[in-house]
């Protein structure tokens, strides 16, 4: 296995490159356009100590220091806009903030699963997030903290958080230490931006840059698990989880109240798990925690795939987990991999038209997975009796451009080709844009993707009376599902929601013989709560109309109730409206 180092954070110091950044400062200031060349030019005349460019978030960085030191008056926010790093990260509205759980044994044998006993199962150490969470030691504070601050150096907004939990299967995890991890995440955003992150780590972090074990995936029975288990242990005093790991839901609970109304808040929250671990109590449990979406591994709809890959269970499986998540209002979001072993181009496509054919599907988010030959797999054993290769590039081609063209507009397919470093790819795709490849030969044939982000309206400024209300109606494995979407002339999307109108009873009491809000998102980048604009899709009452439209679609169903799965950042929102709440979800009656 490969040796990793971690880089330790860089320190910037404002202080010392005060008369260079005053400089600098000053020409961006007096200057309309500074992006390219233009901006090279600027950095070029005050080199930071006399050799090197000031980076972006350095410049910002200076730039919020000097301001609130000496008390300047000008536009911060119109000087952070002209310099602002990745701006895509905040065009949909929020801010994402992903965590990864620490490396754990896994209940899964997927053959194709990489086995980095450093990181939790199926993650690699190259990766760019897994390098951040190891750099933290997988403290669930600090990296939310770190990730904060890293976000407010390059100028974006931090008021509305996406928090993403990632690592292996989450409902493997131990009740306390789950509880444990997303309060620690709720007290870094509570804590950002009130001072030094004095309620930092609590206990002296495990170092797993100790494991140097080679895990080798020709050997079929894979010593991940016995590997890692063996290592907490013998840490934690024979115990897998240390003893300070550990929330009583009491904790959690007054770390998400403080978050209701903190600078910070938390306006949704994903965890991911194996479609044979969602029960009905398993997803109740999960709501309970405050999670409002699930990433669940489909990987396949093909039995006789599932089974050669050692996925552990069949399709029934699958359909049944989507439906209990469903049911129980969560966004779901499916992860779908081609070129399995024992599938073809030709059945990969077959598959991915029954995702969307069959009402027992029908994710409302999409991550396309396909498969990469990762030496530490046991794919390295059918590989190397020539029975599995990874597709030729044409192949691969052929498979993502028929697979996009069939994605309907309701879904969002969030990712294509997974982030996987290609020094860790022994075989199969290493271009990171294959995307961007396949949707230009859909524009070549004539075709484009309908799916949300390839119509996203994004940072653009878009005037109410240019945007009309549509609706898309489709059946799902528990009722009638109803799209409500605003979009331009061109069905460039400006805000969505996602309304259930179930026919049968949820399994879960609070919520039985309601209407479901299962989404709310207006796009544009990230603005202030409680900001207004006009021109600014955020804030031009289109989630409020959306919102009432669901009520009238509901009543006229036949319901007397309206739910929302609300997160924990956007229950004050949702009070506004005339909504009050109960256990796990936030009510309407609904008044004829």
């Amino acid at each position: 296995m490969k040796k990793t180092t971690w880089l330790a954070p860089y320190h910037f110091s404002p202080e010392l490159h005060e008369r260079e950044l005053r400089a600098i400062i000053q020409e961006v200031e007096d200057c309309p356009d500074v992006q390219g060349k233009t901006l090279d030019r600027i950095l070029g005349k005050y080199p930071k100590g006399g050799k090197a460019f000031f980076s972006k978030s350095e410049i910002i960085q200076g730039y919020r220091h000097l301001a609130e030191r000496d008390g300047w008056s000008g536009d911060a926010d119109l000087f952070i806009e002209k310099l602002k790093m990745k701006p895509v990260r905040t065009l949909s509205g929020v801010t994402p903030v992903t965590v990864l759980t620490k490396p754990f044994p896994c209940p899964g044998q997927c053959i194709f699963c990489p086995n980095d006993v450093r990181m939790p199962k199926s993650y690699l150490s190259l990766e760019p997030g897994a390098q951040r969470a190891a750099q933290h030691q997988f403290d669930p504070y600090e990296q939310t903290y770190s990730r904060l601050s890293a976000l407010r150096r390059m100028g974006h907004r931090l008021e509305k958080i996406e928090l993403i939990i990632l690592g292996g299967t989450w409902s493997f995890y131990p009740e306390g230490y789950q509880r444990w991890f997303i309060c620690r995440c709720f007290e870094a955003m509570n804590d950002f931006g009130q001072g030094d992150s004095a309620n930092g780590s609590v206990r002296h972090p495990v170092d797993y840059e100790e494991l140097h074990e080679q895990v080798d995936g020709r050997f079929e029975t894979n010593p991940y698990n016995d590997i890692v288990s063996g290592f907490l242990r013998s840490k934690e005093n024979g115990e897998l989880v240390h003893e300070s790991e550990f929330s009583t839901i009491e904790a959690l609970e007054d770390a998400q109240r403080v978050n209701e109304t903190a600078q910070h808040r938390c306006i949704g929250l994903s965890v991911e798990t194996r479609p044979d671990y969602v029960s009905e109590e398993e997803v109740e449990r999960i709501r309970t925690l405050g999670a409002t979406r699930v990433q669940i591994g489909i990987q396949s709809l093909s039995d006789k795939v599932l089974s050669l890959n050692k996925r552990g269970h069949g399709v029934a499986t699958t359909r049944r987990a989507v439906r209990m998540l469903r049911e129980a209002g969560f966004k779901i979001q499916a992860h779908w991999m081609p070129n399995l072993y024992g599938s073809t181009p030709k059945l990969d496509v077959e598959d991915f038209e029954r995702l969307f054919s069959d009402p027992g599907f029908r994710p409302d988010e999409l991550k396309i997975y396909p498969c990469s030959l990762i030496e530490s797999a046991e794919l390295m054993v059918p590989y190397e009796a020539g029975k599995w290769k990874p597709y030729s590039h044409d192949e691969l081609l052929h498979v993502l451009v028929e697979c996009l063209q069939r994605v309907p507009s309701y879904c969002r397919v969030s990712r294509v080709i997974r982030d996987i470093p290609g020094g860790d790819i022994l075989d199969g795709n290493k271009t990171s844009n294959f995307r961007g490849i396949a949707e230009a030969e859909l524009v070549a044939r004539g075709l484009q993707c309908e799916d949300i982000r390839s119509r996203e309206i994004r940072g653009e400024r878009v005037p109410a009376e240019d945007l009309q209300l549509d609706e898309i109606r489709y059946e799902s494995s528990i009722g009638e599902e109803v799209f409500l979407q605003y979009i331009d002339d061109h069905r460039r999307i400006a805000g969505f929601l996602r309304l259930a109108l179930p026919t049968r009873e949820a399994f879960i009491d609070e919520i039985r013989e309601s209407a479901m809000i299962r989404e709310v998102h207006v796009y544009g980048a990230t603005a202030r709560l409680g900001e207004k604009d006009e021109l600014k899709t955020q804030h031009i009452g289109l989630g409020r109309n959306l919102i009432r439209r669901a009520e009238e679609l509901a009543r006229e169903a036949g319901f007397e109730r309206l739910a929302v799965i609300s997160s924990v950042g956007t229950k004050e929102y949702y009070r506004r409206l005339g909504f009050h709440d109960r256990r796990l979800y936030q009510h309407k009656k609904l008044v004829s």
